[in-house]
């Protein structure tokens, strides 16, 4: 059976830094994210802890695609990205843990 998927973006307070990744479950990575689980990471090391993007998708495959091609893209164009999703760049984590 197929496994739906995400693709997520983090920043920091500053949104100086952002890290795009991919999941089958944006909760739990979102947490780990948070709570720098793993703390040699990019994220835990530059502190990206504000969820500011996510779109999901019925299959992993095309997340993990979508996830490649934004990776390929500019920071500019991120930027945009999350704007037109969350124009105020707001933590997103309230939002996903309700479901």
């Amino acid at each position: 059976m197929e496994r739906g998927g995400f693709v997520y973006i983090m920043t920091n307070i500053g949104r100086t830094t952002l890290y795009t990744g991919v999941t089958s479950d944006l909760q739990a990575r979102v947490y780990e994210h948070k709570e720098k689980y793993y703390p040699g990471s990019f994220t835990a090391r530059y502190n990206l802890k504000l969820l500011v993007y996510f779109e999901g998708f019925h299959f992993i495959e095309e997340a993990i695609d979508y996830e490649k091609y934004v990776k390929g893209k500019s920071r500019a164009w991120k930027e945009t990205l999350i704007t037109g999703f969350n124009p105020s760049w707001s933590d997103l984590t309230e939002e996903i843990m309700k479901w």
